[in-house]
């Protein structure tokens, strides 16, 4: 399993270098816009290095004596489709609603295997109105994690950075609850962004593109579903590790919404946004997320994970000084 986890970063790095080589070459760039925060045209399509450094680890861990239950192969599988999709909306901009449908099949498929397979269902047993009403739920928050997770992708290192920071505190409680699978599958997503990191740390030479945000949402948010599954992390410790991006993306869509703005329409409302804007730096804002992630949220995960029946009261904790920057860092431009 060493060999597995050393091979996650490495394997991301060598797969995004030949990328951003293969992307240069073909002349793969995002070129910069009116809302774009980047000035020069930069390679895109790197999160193509992240997943298939994530496929090749896993396959070491399976030589190492790993035995991958077939959720976690199913994941893997439509996170393949996910960044496929993703690579084809970078380079030949896909209808809206072709992507949405393919997500929309992608997250129907997980939640399906979990409610009917044979991993013990967070949604309940047997076809009760609970699960009837609990299916679409579950689809429709899987489906905004791809979603928000794609709109959270917008200064360099950001998405990444997230990305690890969620995937291994989620790895090491894992490892306290026992869930040794769960863990190593979160360890390995978790390292490979260190691999893509190392080309996208500002300022950024190699943007992931959809081909990277679409597949991590929904990675994350299939991951949450399959620990609730499991018994092992409860959704309570997800939606704290995740709250940053769940704040920012939510609270920016029902502003807009509530302004009658077009949802669709490409912005830079984002509170990340406002904050690289207003301090001239996209690192000051990866630190700052850095800093909530390690001494706000995870140690809050941590306590939902050893004293659950305080789960609401700490979820509500964690997200209360999050909309109260939202509603302050609204000021900013």
């Amino acid at each position: 399993m060493m060999l597995a986890l050393f091979v996650a970063p490495v394997a991301a790095g060598l797969l995004c270098a030949a990328w951003l080589l293969l992307a240069r070459r073909e002349s793969w760039l995002d070129h910069p816009g009116h809302r774009s925060a980047h000035s020069e045209p930069t390679p895109s399509g790197g999160g193509v290095g992240i997943v298939l450094a994530l496929a090749l680890s896993m396959l070491v861990a399976i030589q190492g004596g790993m035995v991958w239950p077939s959720i976690y192969g199913l994941l893997l599988g439509l996170a393949l489709l996910l960044m496929f999709t993703g690579l084809l909306d970078d380079r030949y901009s896909l209808p809206a609603m072709l992507r949405l449908g393919v997500y929309g099949l992608a997250c129907s498929a997980l939640v399906a295997a979990l409610a009917f397979g044979s991993e013990r269902s967070f949604l309940g047993e047997g076809l009760s109105p609970m699960l009837v009403l609990a299916l679409p739920v579950s689809v429709i928050g899987l489906l905004w994690l791809v979603n928000l997770y794609n709109f959270m992708d917008g200064i360099d290192g950001l998405a990444a950075i997230q990305a690890f920071l969620v995937a291994m505190s989620a790895a090491l409680l894992a490892l306290l609850a026992g869930d040794a699978t769960l863990a190593l599958f979160c360890a390995l997503l978790a390292l490979c962004q260190l691999g893509f990191l190392y080309w996208n740390w500002p300022p950024a030479r190699l943007f992931m593109g959809d081909a990277g945000s679409v597949p991590l949402g929904f990675m994350l948010g299939g991951l949450a579903l399959i620990g609730a599954s499991r018994g092992t992390l409860p959704l309570a410790c997800w939606l704290v590790l995740l709250a940053a991006f769940i704040t920012d993306a939510s609270w920016t869509l029902l502003a807009r919404w509530w302004r009658g703005a077009r949802l669709t329409e490409a912005h830079r409302e984002h509170a990340y946004q406002r904050l690289s804007r207003h301090w001239e730096s996209h690192l000051a804002v990866d630190f700052l997320v850095i800093a909530v992630n390690a001494l706000w949220l995870f140690p809050l995960a941590w306590t939902i994970l050893h004293w659950p029946e305080f789960q609401l009261f700490l979820v509500i904790l964690a997200y209360l000084p999050l909309l109260l920057g939202m509603a302050k860092l609204r000021r900013l431009k």
